[in-house]
């Protein structure tokens, strides 16, 4: 059973077609058909290989023969294919807490198992990472029947890539999101693909809007469940100058009606708009890299707390914005979501090249 690795996707390894495919359960490749021109029944006679599984219908069958097997042996491979969960399975998850061990003799722990980075997929290893510990999301997307109408690629590979990752009953310890990724190019039109590099918020945000919006299409209860769990509700208060009502005349005379008095002068200039806005995530700023050097020429990270730098939404301390506009932002938390999403904003663009703020630790001792 070692060989057998249903983690990629379900194509005959001679055609390249993914209907009615099965796959050899003594060499682990998949094949097309079982009928007498078909691939799998030529590599039975070739290769000796004489029992194989439809990966759709989770059917056994014996070639070149061609009859069905019946037994119950062959349920832990059923399971490893297709992972189920029962609802009251689902309710107490978090309480059975037991370590697993898998063929090759490794222990994992169901819903902490590793991701393979297949080429430079990182960032959605880690956003997958963090999605699985949001447990409402995991509960709904452990019973396929909530999205079993939906016609998203997206959302059942990663129901899929859900249940994987919290079985009990895996062959390895390891899960490979290798059909998740595909769906997720495809999806985003290859914004998202293997080998290149990309920003794991970027990708998070994309990935919950498009689960979102793919949910909202059927209507159905708990179809709202990622704004259930990720959103808020911001107050943003912007301010911004309007422009002098005085202009310089051609004799090159000046004259302004705002400055009529002193006290009036800066309140008349100052546009104030107030709106409220929803959101998924925050995205809290570093203090700027020191330009100065110590004796020891390295430079001197600033260490600010956590606390200091959620002051941004507070409600009264200025934000000074430059795009699309010079303006001051005030921002307030009016609504808390269940989960919150925080970012640090590492990165900012300029006119050559992005840049790094080197700024931020992240400290592996005491975390929860």
């Amino acid at each position: 059973m070692q060989v057998l690795d249903f983690d990629f996707e379900k194509f005959c390894s001679v055609s390249l077609s993914n209907l009615n495919v099965y796959a050899c359960l003594v060499c682990g490749k998949y094949y097309q058909g079982r009928g007498r021109n078909s691939h799998a029944y030529t590599h039975s006679l070739e290769a000796g290989h004489h029992v194989y599984i439809n990966l759709q219908t989770e059917r056994v069958y014996c070639l070149p023969d061609g009859y069905e097997i019946m037994d119950p042996s062959l349920d832990d491979i059923r399971h490893v294919l297709n992972p189920r969960f029962q609802k009251e399975q689902v309710l107490h998850l978090d309480e059975n807490r037991q370590w697993s061990r898998a063929l090759d003799g490794s222990n994992y722990l169901p819903g902490m198992v590793g991701l393979n980075n297949i080429k430079e997929t990182d960032f959605v290893n880690v956003t997958i990472q963090s999605l699985m510990r949001v447990t409402p999301l995991r509960n709904f997307f452990l019973i396929p029947e909530n999205y079993l109408h939906s016609k998203s690629p997206l959302l059942h590979r990663f129901g899929e890539l859900t249940r994987k990752i919290w079985h009990a009953r895996n062959f390895k310890g390891q899960v490979s999101p290798h059909e998740f990724l595909q769906a997720v190019m495809k999806a985003s039109k290859k914004r998202f693909r293997i080998g290149v590099q990309s920003d794991p918020v970027e990708f998070m945000s994309w990935l919950l809007n498009t689960l979102h919006s793919d949910l909202r299409s059927l209507k159905r209860k708990n179809s709202n469940i990622i704004h259930d769990c990720f959103q808020g509700e911001l107050e943003v208060v912007k301010e911004t100058h309007r422009k002098a009502f005085g202009e310089k005349k051609e004799n090159g005379e000046e004259q302004s009606q705002a400055d009529t008095t002193e006290a009036g002068a800066a309140t008349s200039n100052v546009v104030r708009e107030t709106c409220r806005m929803p959101f998924l995530m925050l995205g809290l700023d570093l203090p700027p890299p020191p330009l100065f050097k110590d004796a020891m020429e390295k430079n001197i990270i600033p260490q600010v707390p956590l606390f200091n730098i959620l002051k941004k939404f507070d409600g009264e301390t200025i934000t000074e914005v430059v795009r699309p506009c010079i303006a001051r932002m005030r921002y307030r938390v009016i609504r808390l979501p269940k989960y919150m999403i925080i970012h640090m904003r590492r990165f900012t663009k300029n006119n050559f090249f992005v840049e790094k703020n080197p700024t931020l630790g992240v400290p592996l001792n005491h975390l929860p």
